[in-house]
């Protein structure tokens, strides 16, 4: 996996949580909490239990373009939090997947086109990249 660097993958394996922001027909963002799971070629799946009928289904066939936000507070003394923003291009999927039984079949796969990570390592630098 090219798209993420090994801390960023690791710290998005170890979370289940994040927010997904979609914009509407009329331009208006919507930003909602989000099961997600990491794929090994570098996309994030995500999931749930009506997908099909909800606003970041219908956003995402009007609108392809999204962020989701995945951080956490590792300690409040000192302040510390980290986290992964991925801004890209969303596929909505129909079918079969592996994600869950309990979910349904539709699925918005992120096409990652630019990551941004926080709080993850000690090294210093720009950890902001283009990747696609």
């Amino acid at each position: 996996m090219t798209v993420f660097t090994e801390p960023e993958a690791d710290y998005l394996r170890s979370q289940r949580i994040g927010r997904l922001a979609t914009v509407d027909a009329q331009g208006r963002p919507q930003a909602n909490p989000v099961a997600f799971f990491l794929n090994e070629d570098g996309t994030v799946d995500i999931g749930g239990y009506a997908m099909g009928r909800t606003r970041k289904w219908r956003n995402t066939g009007t609108n392809p373009k999204v962020a989701l936000v995945v951080d956490s507070l590792v300690s409040e003394q000192p302040w510390m939090v980290c986290g992964v923003e991925i801004r890209g291009e969303a596929e909505r999927r129909t079918g079969p997947h592996d994600l869950g039984a309990h979910l349904s079949d539709e699925v918005i796969r992120i096409h990652p086109r630019w990551v941004y990570s926080w709080g993850l390592e000690d090294v210093p630098g720009d950890k902001t990249r283009s990747v696609g």
